[in-house]
């Protein structure tokens, strides 16, 4: 009796001995996945809502499905111009990262949608193609500041983006284009102008890209044209890729002294490559031998992180 009382005192009070060891064996499992359910929900949650490669200062982005990003916007120290998308999607990171800054504004150029290529600006001016629309025009002279110069160009290379580059202070152009052009480059945008060939090719919009702080040009450039074009641009510069190994930089790349966007395919050797050739990670920034130092902690950063893309790539 005694060891009835027992097991009766052990029991629930509720079920029965036999039910309770099936509730407890059918309940068990659907306690541990609800906590593995929850457990992954809110980690998962956490991960979504962390951006995306903070450290780097380059974003990626696409347009709609093109990592060509340097196709359809153009990105001076002054302004930004993108091409009109189905959806805001595209222009929103643009809008979130500058709109403090310059003024980011749609645009279109005879219609189409790739104002990167057809278009090459600074901080002083724009220069567009001879199929530009007055309504174009006048919409970029209205929206743009009072200080950027809007000129329409008369130039039967109507590429304006794949045959110029430019910053502030100097411009390369394809060594085929107008002289009339080359009067114009230079009074609206207010640089020196030459002409020239990056990594044999003559397309320098293209196949090169760079600001004020630093460039990056095509992969086969060889090291003595490299140091030509770095003494006539007076900023550093290196042979790199975006988008994967893609050696059309003007396409996959837009940069101004602060910031820069890349496409979505861009790895993060070249991102760091990127960030480290144009100054946008802070290297660099101190003063006499601390400048010096950064200096030289820049170069070899770029050497390591261009070594390692180079056994990526080999590998």
């Amino acid at each position: 009796q005694h060891q009835a009382r027992v097991l009766r005192s052990q029991s629930s009070p509720f079920l029965p001995p036999f039910l309770l060891s099936w509730t407890a064996r059918s309940v068990f499992p659907l306690v541990v996945a609800f906590f593995i359910t929850l457990s992954l929900t809110f980690f998962g949650s956490v991960e979504q809502r962390l951006p995306r490669d903070t450290h780097n200062m380059a974003t990626r982005v696409a347009f709609e499905n093109s990592n060509e990003i340097g196709v359809f916007a153009a990105l001076t120290n002054g302004y930004c111009l993108t091409g009109i998308n189905r959806s805001e999607n595209f222009y929103s990171v643009f809008e979130a990262e500058l709109s403090q800054h310059i003024p980011v504004l749609h645009a279109t150029i005879a219609g189409c949608r790739f104002v990167g290529r057809t278009t090459v600006g600074n901080r002083r001016g724009l220069l567009v193609p001879n199929t530009t629309t007055d309504n174009e025009l006048s919409h970029l002279r209205n929206s743009l500041p009072d200080s950027v110069v809007v000129q329409r160009v008369e130039e039967r290379l109507s590429a304006l983006g794949n045959i110029i580059a430019t910053n502030d202070h100097v411009a390369l152009v394809h060594p085929d284009i107008d002289r009339e052009t080359e009067d114009v480059i230079s009074d609206v945008l207010g640089v020196e102008v030459f002409r020239q060939i990056v990594g044999g090719q003559a397309l320098v919009g293209s196949y090169c890209k760079f600001s004020n702080q630093g460039g990056m040009v095509h992969p086969r450039t060889t090291v003595e044209d490299i140091e030509e074009l770095s003494s006539l641009l007076q900023v550093p510069l290196v042979a790199g890729t975006v988008n994967r190994g893609s050696d059309v930089l003007g396409g996959g790349l837009i940069v101004n002294d602060w910031s820069s966007f890349v496409g979505l395919d861009t790895t993060s050797t070249e991102i760091s490559v990127i960030e480290n050739i144009f100054r946008l990670s802070g290297a660099g920034g101190a003063s006499g031998g601390g400048q010096l130092a950064g200096q030289q902690g820049q170069q070899s950063n770029i050497v390591t992180n261009m070594r390692s893309a180079l056994i990526d790539q080999l590998s």
